[in-house]
């Protein structure tokens, strides 16, 4: 089978790509790297089956050829993140909207099958729990960009299902509530690799509002193996599905669980959410999917524990603590000689 995944030098699509490859898949990743990275895939490139090409899905052409070659469309293609969302809200917009836009107009040439992938976001500020796919979606203002993110990726999955229902391309939505495992990046916001790198670097754990947001993880490798089952299925075309984990845990459990795993002596430090995004930033306090309806379509039930999850990452992270060359705007590089506290200028 001859699969191309947008996207695929990211966290999920790097971890994707792995997997398909282990099937005896073909694998092309398209990836302009501006939130991937090019070390996500470089222990792939000298696999036989495995080509990528660093270039924008907006290369119409391009993708017109590769989506011709392919049996599956993985659409991971997106700007995401919380502080890049809030940051750059324009990007944000139209990265979300052309891509997909591309991705279903050549998909629709000849009927490729093509997953998107949605987020947990979408459910704006819902408060009553578990989320179903069938609820409605509350979102903020249009004046808090934070909302940006959640209002593209909607208008994605109301795009796909309309190339279903006009089109007959055989699309299918997945709403991830927060994937976890190595290679995730701190940079944009992303709360688990931020905890550990803090914990391993020996500064403050910094947990932003009053650590009383309930989250659920998913670790990677459940959440990829799902997805190629979803893709798949003859009775997923057309649908949404929630992908993740039920299982909740605060946030601040959560940075005293990293600190523990991490026998780390760094503080916990509580930032308002006005110094660590914008003012009047807006914020869930809960998400947790109804799994249901992806049960009874793959059977799918999460197999890895919060404290496995986040002991992969943590042995990730060690094993890449002194030579990661980049760190996220906030974040700090870690000693290189021993993991000591470092002070900066602006702390």
């Amino acid at each position: 089978m001859k699969i191309l995944i947008t996207g695929g030098a990211g966290f999920i699509g790097s971890h994707l790509a792995e997997r398909h490859l282990e099937r005896g898949d073909e694998i092309c990743v398209i990836d302009d790297l501006s939130t991937g990275s090019i070390q996500n895939i470089q222990h792939l490139k000298g696999h036989p089956n495995f080509n990528y090409y660093i270039d924008d899905v907006t290369h119409y052409r391009l993708m017109a050829e590769l989506i011709d070659q392919c049996d599956i469309v993985y659409h991971l293609a997106a700007a995401v993140g919380v502080r890049l969302i809030v940051e750059s809200p324009v990007r944000t917009i139209e990265t979300n909207l052309r891509c997909t836009e591309v991705v279903l107009n050549l998909a629709a040439k000849k009927r490729k099958r093509v997953l998107i992938t949605s987020t947990s976001e979408v459910y704006g500020k819902r408060e009553h729990v578990p989320f179903k796919e069938t609820d409605d979606l509350l979102m903020g203002p249009p004046d808090k960009g934070r909302w940006s993110y959640a209002c593209s990726k909607a208008i994605d999955e109301f795009l796909a299902l309309a190339y279903w229902r006009e089109k007959e391309v055989p699309a299918v939505v997945l709403r991830l509530f927060n994937t976890v495992g190595p290679r995730q990046t701190g940079r944009y916001g992303m709360v688990i690799p931020n905890f550990v790198r803090q914990a391993l670097s020996g500064q403050s754990i910094t947990v932003y509002g009053n650590g009383s947001q309930r989250r659920c993880f998913a670790h990677v490798s459940d959440v990829v193996g799902a997805m190629i089952q979803i893709v798949q299925h003859p009775s997923a075309v057309g649908n949404v599905y929630n992908l993740g984990s039920n299982q909740e845990v605060t946030i601040l459990e959560l940075a005293e669980r990293v600190k523990q795993l991490t026998a780390s002596d760094s503080p916990i430090v509580l930032v308002s959410y006005d110094k660590a995004y914008e003012e009047g930033f807006e914020d869930m306090m809960r998400r947790v999917p109804d799994l249901s309806k992806v049960q009874e379509l793959i059977g799918y039930s999460p197999r890895r524990d919060l404290d496995t999850m986040l002991q992969s990452v943590i042995d990730y992270e060690r094993s890449h603590f002194v030579a990661r060359a980049e760190f996220a705007p906030g974040e700090f590089a870690p000693a290189i000689a021993n993991l000591s506290a470092i002070e900066t200028a602006s702390s």
